[in-house]
């Protein structure tokens, strides 16, 4: 029996304003640090989290967004969005960040971490994991 969990990350919020986006990476990074098989999901809102060029200058807080590149360095390589809050809110694939990961079993290529999915193919990712944590 393995000791490996599937631990599924929702991000629902915004990424400024409450400290959920920032405590849901330092989380994340931390499980994945202790090996744990990660995944995480961005929806309403929370796909703000995911976004090219924010800017947090005139908000007067550390813009964190870039810290999300370092997720393929901690081998998590599922990260979804989904859909319908991307089309809720006039956003594309294109609009978010370029999230890759090395992956070892095809000789490091570098791949895509943001797997665009429909509420129903989320839903079953949401059944299929050990542990969600909703942020």
């Amino acid at each position: 029996m393995s000791d490996i969990k599937n631990f599924l990350y929702l991000n629902r919020r915004a990424p400024y304003g409450t400290v959920y986006a920032w405590e849901s990476l330092e989380v994340v990074l931390i499980g994945a640090a202790f090996e744990q098989d990660v995944s995480l999901a961005f929806i309403d809102d929370g796909v703000y989290q995911i976004m090219k060029g924010q800017d947090t200058s005139e908000l007067g807080i550390k813009n964190f967004s870039p810290t999300y590149s370092a997720l393929g360095d901690y081998d998590v390589q599922k990260i979804y969005v989904e859909k319908e809050s991307l089309d809720a809110r006039g956003l594309s694939v294109d609009d978010l960040l370029d999230l890759k990961y090395e992956d070892e079993d095809d000789d490091w290529a570098e791949k895509d971490s943001i797997k665009v999915v429909s509420a129903e193919e989320l839903a079953k990712i949401i059944d299929g994991s050990d542990v969600v944590l909703s942020f």
